[in-house]
């Protein structure tokens, strides 16, 4: 008798993934292990539990990785001050490492052979989790149903739905007119009406943020802690790391922060439309370049700087686990070692604005810095630094 393909399917539990599972079943007779995350979507995931009994799995992963998320994969990133294109927070990028990862032990743990994802043809996250299921296992095999199969619009897969007895909830027959996607760092929306750049997006849409208009009009005050260059205690108070992320998200929500609108390059070749709540992380991120301004020394600080574009690139296109990542977190890291302190905040009307900071291991001398009469600094010794570096300038124009 033929041994059943067993593959290690990352299953969120919603309808697009339950009606993947159900299609490798059927179509490739295959036994299907589900795995679930947590990395702070905001659903239920026993409810994803339920739903892969209830589709017949016996091998179910339900795990909680909240805080290795945020530690190891969102905290060095914004240690970098990471951003793509100008805008983007890379909220989506960040995740799919880790649940490829994790994909890829449970397989070597069940002794399966194949691993699936729901991404679409279309996207980057089906190069995101591939490059990370290939970076681990190279010899792993991967099903990608979104380009196998012949579910072609959201009505093929509403009746694939009904045919297989899945169950549909009520507002998938009316859907909302986007896609999302969810995790503690942030929430993505795409697809449908939003497909079209000059349409504006609903405000009933988003999940984490008010609109400006709705924010309180009195300002919110915050102090961040840092240790080497990663944010411990806010107002005074230690938090794990995905509490603190949590709890920022719930400051910068309330006062209309973080929210960006935007058509991106995707690494498969076209561009995308995307609209993006990350309150905790837009927060996060000007923070942490507050800290960074005076314990960090100017060379350092513009060589992360120069190569922060590169290392945003390679998560975007799906390279956390390349060897150019790592070697350039490790230039990242070192450069963190006495980025420590606090910076304080307002939030307001979605504005984040630093009101001051201080560290034990700043550079920042105010004595030197003063324009009152000071004994350390002789402001005739600029006019020989000058001097040099009008040099080359000057035979310049004498060629002319």
């Amino acid at each position: 008798m033929k041994k059943k393909k067993k593959i290690v399917l990352a299953f969120s539990g919603g309808l697009d993934t339950s009606i993947i599972l159900k299609w490798l079943q059927n179509e490739m007779d295959a036994e299907v292990v589900t795995f679930t995350a947590d990395i702070g979507q905001g659903i239920e995931i026993e409810d994803a539990k339920k739903k892969a009994k209830l589709l017949g799995v016996k091998d179910i992963f339900i795990e909680d990785l909240k805080e290795e998320f945020v530690k190891s994969y969102v905290f060095p990133m914004f240690r970098a001050n990471a951003i793509y294109e100008g805008y983007y927070l890379l909220g989506t990028s960040i995740a799919r490492p880790l649940i490829a990862k994790r994909q890829i032990e449970i397989a070597k743990k069940v002794n399966a052979n194949f691993v699936a994802h729901g991404a679409t043809g279309k996207g980057n996250d089906q190069i995101r989790f591939e490059l990370g299921y290939y970076a681990i296992n190279p010899k792993i095999k991967v099903i990608a149903p979104w380009r196998e199969w012949d579910l072609k619009s959201r009505n093929d897969l509403l009746e694939y739905a009904t045919k297989n007895q899945i169950p549909v909830p009520k507002d998938k027959i009316n859907e909302a007119p986007y896609s999302m996607d969810a995790n503690l760092l942030h929430v993505s929306y795409e697809g449908k009406v939003l497909e079209d750049p000059w349409e504006s997006p609903d405000e009933s849409m988003f999940m984490r943020t008010v609109s400006c208009e709705k924010a309180p009009d009195k300002a919110t005050v915050i102090e961040i802690e840092f240790k080497k260059g990663d944010p411990i205690a806010l107002n005074g108070k230690k938090l794990s790391p995905s509490s603190l992320l949590s709890k920022l998200n719930s400051i910068g929500g309330l006062n209309a922060i973080g929210r960006i609108d935007i058509v991106e390059n995707r690494f498969i070749g076209m561009k995308s439309r995307g609209v993006y709540e990350t309150p905790g992380g837009t927060i996060l991120f000007i923070a942490h370049r507050a800290i960074e301004s005076i314990t960090l020394d100017k060379g350092a600080s513009h060589l992360k700087d120069e190569i922060m574009p590169r290392y945003a690139e390679l998560i975007y296109n799906g390279f956390w686990f390349s060897p150019e990542r790592e070697m350039l977190q490790s230039l990242i890291d070192k450069s963190q070692i006495n980025v420590n302190g606090i910076v304080k905040l307002k939030v307001y009307k979605g504005n984040v604005i630093v009101l001051g900071r201080k560290s034990n291991s700043s550079i920042y001398s105010s004595k030197m810095a003063t324009f009152e009469r000071d004994d350390i600094y002789n402001q005739k010794d600029a006019e020989g630094f000058i001097k040099l570096n009008a040099l080359r300038l000057k035979l310049l124009k004498k060629r002319t």
